[in-house]
């Protein structure tokens, strides 16, 4: 019988996971990670986020290391993971509909400007500049990432009206979707984007990738949604962007570091909005029954969807 060794969020988050995979799989057999008597074994699995080099040590012996989190490349580039245990990544349908609506959210704030109607609050001001605006139909949203996420936040925002685009590192037709793939043809993609969404993977190749010469590419006044990475944005790149007119404003969810120095100009910049790392944290509940649903698929010798690729880096 498989086993699921609960690593995420340490001896603190161990009753709110049981109480979760209580609701969903009663028969499944937990343990705990940080349990000193614990012995992993060859069937079991780990549910971790962000485990110690000596907890990625001792886990090479597992059937399967699941991560919490859609990203897996603080794990990969941890020397103590070990690469031939078969890592997935956290889906299922909330976290899916919980980023479209995120990013759903942040393109229309950015179509309407909604960053200046925050700044006048605060500052206690009532000022309709009565200019004319531009609808969701007439704006051009492109995806940088159609994966998983990617192709579903593009239907979503497809249905609303917004006309969309995307580009992955490899051609794959997206149904409804222009795509462009691989370096060639990213200047055309760029050029007819008003707000950039990014949804890439964290890799050696897409690591700092979001600059300001990839952002000039852009029409000029184009918005910014990050949903991925912060290291693929470099932040100076992006602040001289928006002070030179380059980008008209920017959705921050991912920066570096989390959370930033309060000190740092991103801040209190009027054309920029930070959230917390939220954009699609699922339920308990809902993470549970994901997890569940990999360990019947591993265990019936089926591949999950969300199987990591180490070479690939997602």
């Amino acid at each position: 019988m498989p086993r699921l060794i609960i690593c995420a969020e340490g001896p603190a988050g161990m009753a709110s996971w049981r109480a979760a995979f209580h609701d969903v799989a009663p028969d499944l057999a937990l343990a705990a990670w940080h349990d000193p008597a614990l012995e992993p074994g060859t069937d079991d699995y780990a549910l971790v986020w962000n485990p110690t080099a000596d907890d990625l040590g001792r886990m090479g012996g597992l059937k399967a290391i699941i991560c919490t989190g859609a990203g897996v490349n603080h794990l990969l580039d941890n020397p103590a993971f070990p690469q031939h245990v078969p890592l997935v990544r956290m889906g299922g349908e909330q976290t899916a509909i919980l980023m479209a609506d995120y990013v759903l959210w942040a393109t229309l704030g950015l179509v309407r400007g909604a960053r200046a109607w925050v700044v006048q609050q605060n500052a206690h001001q009532w000022h309709n500049p009565r200019t004319s605006t531009r609808t969701s139909t007439q704006t051009r949203v492109g995806i940088m990432g159609m994966g998983h996420l990617g192709a579903h936040v593009g239907q979503v925002l497809r249905q609303v009206g917004f006309k969309v685009s995307g580009w992955r590192r490899s051609a794959q037709m997206v149904p409804g979707i222009r795509t462009f793939a691989g370096p060639s043809e990213l200047p055309d993609f760029l050029r007819d984007v008003d707000i950039l969404v990014n949804l890439l993977p964290s890799t050696p190749q897409t690591r700092g990738m979001i600059d300001y010469a990839l952002l000039a590419q852009l029409p000029r006044g184009a918005g910014l949604v990050n949903v991925g990475r912060g290291n693929h944005v470099v932040q100076a790149d992006l602040l001289r962007a928006l002070d030179e007119g380059v980008l008209g404003g920017a959705v921050l969810d991912v920066v570096v570091p989390e959370p930033l120095p309060p000190d740092d100009p991103l801040w209190s910049h009027e054309r920029v909005t930070i959230t917390p790392h939220v954009a699609s944290e699922a339920s308990r509940e809902a993470q549970a029954r994901y997890v569940v649903e990999v360990i019947g698929q591993m265990e019936r010798n089926e591949r999950p969807a969300l199987l990591c690729d180490p070479r690939r880096g997602y």
